[in-house]
């Protein structure tokens, strides 16, 4: 039975106050450093109470990650949901150049960045998450396969597949980029560097 009207309006409006709280936050800790600003601060910009911030975000870190739920759900459902006849590896690729690309383009992705690396209790927030969302994946893989759930191949592809955002920032062309790269994955190194030749 499909969702009422009224059911449809509340997701919107929780999604819509989520989206602002994150937005208010990363304008704040852009303009003051994240240390600077408390939780308070973020919810009078945001025009929501603390208690509604917090029923939306666990932790202040959260504030900075606010999709993370959304970007692990998106990577193992381009795993699992992937259409009939396509590799795991070629899932991951649509996956990457239809989302990643555009979020590695965004202009304050730098800003974003800069702000993780100066502030120790966001870059462990982060290197928690990462490992998070490579471990779901790795899951994902291993039962895609029909391997064990800790297989190392699956498991060191998940991890090979998360450093690509982080290795086609701040290139010309992230496409291309991240073609590259899955080609190297798909490929094999072992195989590009025998097919070169010889200096």
């Amino acid at each position: 039975m499909p969702d009422s009207p009224a059911v449809g309006r509340r997701e919107r409006k929780k999604a819509a106050t989520r989206q602002a709280i994150a937005d208010a936050a990363l304008e704040l800790f852009l303009e003051h450093g994240f240390e600077r600003v408390s939780v308070r601060d973020v919810a009078e910009r945001a025009d929501v109470s603390t208690t509604t911030l917090f029923a939306h975000f666990p932790g202040k870190e959260a504030l900075v990650f606010d999709r993370e739920e959304e970007v692990e759900a998106a990577l193992t459902a381009a795993v699992r949901e992937r259409p009939e006849g396509r590799s795991v590896i070629e899932a991951l690729r649509a996956h990457a150049l239809e989302s990643w690309v555009r979020v590695v383009s965004d202009p304050r992705l730098d800003q974003l960045h800069a702000l993780v690396d100066r502030t120790p209790a966001l870059r462990e927030y982060a290197e928690r998450m990462w490992m998070r969302h490579a471990a779901a994946l790795g899951v994902v893989i291993a039962e895609e396969l029909g391997r064990e759930e800790d297989d190392l191949e699956c498991t060191a592809l998940a991890r090979f597949v998360l450093e690509i955002p982080t290795l086609v920032q701040g290139r010309h062309d992230p496409r291309a980029a991240v073609e590259t790269v899955f080609d190297l994955l798909i490929d094999g190194w072992r195989a590009r560097l025998d097919s070169e030749p010889a200096h």
